[in-house]
């Protein structure tokens, strides 16, 4: 540590050790990003750094972009850097991975540390602007580290060890709940794709759907309706209970109810003999049939 560690041995900290151990100390400021650097100290690293990220930030400003507002906790574990309004953890930097805390003498609001990244062991350095604690954020960290490296020689490097496994599932913890952020984004997509899909006409009102030649199509249980070009369909005649005449003027044949009476006597008398040819086994061949009587040369 560059500047927490080169205060004098007369003065104390700031805060409590119990604060530091047991729970940690909040602050507010305003995060200009991390870059990677090449060395994991020294005061002309950082310098660079912080002039790299106030250039970008000062192009995101141009576009409209403002800079993002965090709360840090700082603790003997590490400091946290969570979003100032959703309390989302964005950064959890272990304390044994910081390797140079400072605060800049040119410009009082601006500090700065570097840390290992865990996954690409990359040193990255974190770059904050705080109007009036900057100086006291640098020390905050300072103190974590005394309190840590006393510890350390307490539990003979033992809670080193735990803290590993505990920033480990500490990690494991944030993936899962990025995870479950974006499954409820997927969630509410969806729910919002299905409330924009409209129904269509035959399943709201209920009506038959049509065939590829736009008719409905035949059902024994549906009524058959007749298009009368918006004219209503002819009354079906009646039947009447009256004989009906033709054309003729005769009566129309019922073979139900013809009797005897119902033919001329002549030929009455001739439909008599067939009957009675057709007892004796009289039998009729060829297409001809005729009552007269036949000629002897047939």
């Amino acid at each position: 540590m560059n500047r927490a560690f080169s205060r004098k041995k007369d003065k104390t900290w700031m805060h409590t050790p119990d604060i530091l151990a047991r729970h940690y100390i909040a602050y507010s400021a305003k995060f200009l990003g991390s870059t990677e650097v090449d060395q994991p100290k020294g005061t002309e690293v950082v310098k660079d750094a912080v002039r790299k990220l106030k250039f970008a930030r000062h192009i995101k400003k141009s576009e409209g972009q403002k800079t993002p507002k965090v709360e840090l906790q700082i603790s003997i574990y590490g400091v946290k850097v969570l979003d100032l309004k959703t309390k989302d953890v964005q950064h959890n930097c272990q304390l044994h991975r910081i390797s140079f805390c400072a605060d800049d003498k040119t410009d009082k609001r601006i500090f700065t540390f570097i840390c290992k990244d865990a996954e690409s062991n990359k040193h990255l350095c974190y770059v904050f602007d705080s109007e009036k604690c900057a100086e006291e954020i640098t020390l905050t960290i300072g103190q974590a580290f005394d309190l840590a490296y006393k510890k350390f020689l307490e539990s003979g490097g033992k809670d080193v060890e735990t803290r590993k496994q505990l920033g480990s599932l500490q990690k494991r913890i944030q993936e899962l709940e990025q995870e479950n952020s974006q499954l409820k984004l997927q969630v509410r997509v969806l729910e919002e794709q299905l409330r924009a899909v409209p129904l269509s006409p035959a399943s709201s009102t209920g009506a038959p759907s049509t065939d590829v030649f736009d008719m409905v199509p035949f059902s024994p249980a549906s009524p058959v309706s007749i298009s009368t070009c918006g004219r209503s369909p002819p009354p079906l005649p009646l039947r009447s209970t009256e004989a009906r005449r033709d054309l003729f003027g005769a009566e129309p044949f019922d073979p139900f109810l013809c009797e005897a009476a119902d033919f001329p006597a002549d030929v009455q008398s001739k439909l008599d003999e067939m009957q009675e040819g057709f007892k004796l086994g009289l039998t009729l061949e060829g297409t001809i049939f005729s009552l007269d009587p036949l000629d002897s040369r047939c």
